[in-house]
């Protein structure tokens, strides 16, 4: 069982930028790969990007290619999502995933097994 808790969310002007953090309360920390993922009202769940176990690999969905970067720092058992240039569409619930991966950065949410609770961002345009 992995335990993720995000936070960084808040409200920030169109134009702006946040970081977003999730800590896993795991000691296999660095057997998982990592993901983000949003849901804006009425909307599905959707893949933001993912990162592989040792960081050196990621993937972005084509929206936010550019103006978003994951990272992770294993030592802190961490992955961040600073998110810059932010549109009014990137409004969501954006949701930390963890998946045993020791290659592959999946981009699809039923693969991966652990979530957190979620924090909200908002863009006012």
């Amino acid at each position: 069982q992995v335990q993720l808790v995000e936070s960084g969310g808040g409200l920030v002007q169109a134009g702006g930028s946040l970081r977003l953090s999730c800590v896993a309360a795991t000691n296999t920390f660095t057997t998982y790969a990592m993901g983000w993922f949003r849901q804006a009202p009425g909307k599905e769940r959707e893949f933001v990007t993912a990162v592989s176990w040792n960081g050196g690999s990621t993937k972005y969905a084509d929206s936010v290619k550019g103006r978003f970067t994951i990272s992770r720092d294993n030592a802190k058992k961490t992955v961040y999502l600073q998110m810059n240039s932010l549109k009014s569409e990137d409004t969501a619930v954006y949701y930390c995933a963890a998946v045993p991966a020791r290659v592959a950065v999946p981009v699809s949410a039923n693969v991966y097994n652990y979530w957190g609770q979620g924090t909200q961002v908002t863009v006012s345009s």
